[in-house]
């Protein structure tokens, strides 16, 4: 027989407390119980004038901005709806069934007078992460970077063009320094201060937002994005994060991002995927003490050519041998910090292997190698020790999985903010909320396990004189 369900319940009474509604398994309980958040007075004091009105609680603001991102609303309008009818984000906030909800502009009207230029939210993100770490969730021997892309808010087609000039490497006056005793070893005069070369570049600009910048990616859509650089440990908990426009190489916004992961004690391997996979990386990680972990790269040469590993080097005489068994001997040392490697052209012109080497004009083949080469060879001894390759596999398990998530799950494919600092608020929020659930969810996992070893060793305590006897008479029929 089918049912029909009537409409009388919508207006029946009943007397109720939030505290029953809320079921006892949900994620606010959680979130509630495993860190107690009046920390934000503290933070948040000098913010605040001592007279006037009062103002909304600034804790509540905080929790409203982690409903927002833990459970992936893609606004502060559509956030303050949902809290609106939602009985568990009412209990989260301490308010009650009748009580009115902050305006959805409350947040933003507080970041811009009182929370801008402040390091608030960095300071909530590390008490989020250290609390993780005293409750022993942290593994950070293995540190997992990586970068993704941010869809920025800013029309692809409102942009101009400008030239601008290309900024100095990190490590430019390391290398600078270590070009020149290279070139005084092979008696070649130092090149010209590189302030008097000036590299200019063509850039678009988004007249929307500015900072960010215009990235493609092979056959990917061509928009203006940022980059999100990411160090997170085996668990997945995100450690720090470097915010740049998209069109910033991932082995450069690295340097500033490992500034502040190198002084920890803990980190022994350095596990990046071929983007960072340079000489200057390889060298400040070895020289740190630590083990890069970094793929196989193939060699970028055409179909039908002798690859790189082919031309053996000879490092006593500093040159290389070609496959013809033909020495490419020592020419100079460029710019860029690569020694060059020529052959003679009046053996190569008559070489029956000239079309599988070179299409120069001049018949010259020439052979590149960093001063830094031989971090990048170690590299490679790396790879090939026992462990490595499992380790580099666990990204799809951690760095990888991080950013899955913090795109699917809380809205981080795209952006509505412009500007770097906005944008870094937003990203430390972000991922101090995917911390913070997943402390949650793992501190109510051990809470309930705590809960019922106990349960069975009260258990025995309370029938123990029953439980001895019962071993003892088994024991006395087996002895018999």
């Amino acid at each position: 027989m089918m049912g029909m369900k009537d409409n009388q319940e919508r207006n029946q009474l009943e007397v109720v407390s939030l505290e029953d509604l809320v079921p006892k398994n949900h994620l606010v309980r959680k979130l509630d119980a495993a860190m107690d958040f009046s920390f934000i007075y503290d933070l948040v004091e000098d913010l605040y004038k001592p007279y006037g009105r009062e103002s909304i609680d600034p804790v509540v603001l905080v929790k409203i901005v982690f409903i927002q991102y833990i459970f992936g609303i893609p606004s502060m309008r559509k956030t303050i709806e949902e809290i609106e009818v939602n009985f568990a984000y009412r209990w989260f906030l301490g308010y009650g069934l009748h009580e009115a909800i902050p305006h959805f502009s409350t947040f933003g009207k507080n970041y811009t007078r009182r929370f801008k230029d402040t390091d608030l939210f960095e300071q909530i993100f590390e008490r989020i992460l250290q609390e993780a770490y005293q409750c022993g969730f942290v593994e950070d021997e293995k540190l997992f970077i990586d970068g993704t892309h941010i869809k920025a808010n800013a029309n692809t087609h409102k942009y101009r063009d400008e030239v601008i000039t290309k900024a100095a490497k990190a490590y430019e006056k390391e290398l600078q320094e270590e070009i020149t005793e290279d070139r005084a070893r092979h008696e070649k005069k130092p090149l010209k201060d590189k302030a008097e070369v000036i590299e200019e570049i063509h850039r678009k600009v988004s007249t929307t937002d500015p900072e960010s910048g215009y990235f493609h990616k092979g056959e990917h859509k061509k928009v203006f994005a940022y980059t999100a650089n990411t160090c997170c440990d085996r668990n997945g908990f995100v450690l720090d994060f470097e915010v740049s426009p998209g069109n910033v190489h991932d082995s450069v916004s690295f340097w500033p991002l490992y500034e502040r992961l190198r002084n920890k004690e803990d980190a022994r391997y350095i596990v990046m995927d071929a983007g960072y996979k340079t000489p200057a990386i390889a060298r400040i990680i070895i020289e740190d003490g630590k083990v890069p972990v970094m793929p196989y790269t193939r060699p970028m040469t055409k179909d039908g050519f002798f690859k790189k590993y082919e031309y053996v080097y000879d490092e006593y005489y500093d040159c290389y041998i070609c496959p013809e068994n033909q020495i490419l001997r020592y020419s100079t040392t460029n710019r860029e910090g690569y020694r060059e490697y020529k052959s003679n052209a009046m053996i190569c012109e008559s070489c029956a292997s000239r079309n599988r080497c070179t299409e120069s004009q001049n018949q010259t083949k020439v052979i590149t190698r960093h001063v830094w080469e031989p971090y990048m060879e170690q590299v490679e001894d790396y790879r090939h020790m026992r462990g490595m390759k499992n380790i580099y596999q666990q990204r799809k398990e951690t760095i990888e999985r991080v950013f899955a998530d913090a795109k699917e799950k809380h809205g981080m494919r795209y952006t509505q903010y412009r500007g770097l600092a906005k944008i870094k608020m937003e990203l430390t929020l972000l991922f101090g909320c995917m911390n913070l659930k997943k402390m949650a969810n793992w501190k109510w996992k051990n809470r309930h396990l705590s809960l019922f070893f106990v349960d069975i060793l009260q258990y025995f305590i309370k029938n123990k004189e029953k439980w001895l006897r019962s071993v003892c008479f088994k024991t006395t029929l087996s002895t018999v």
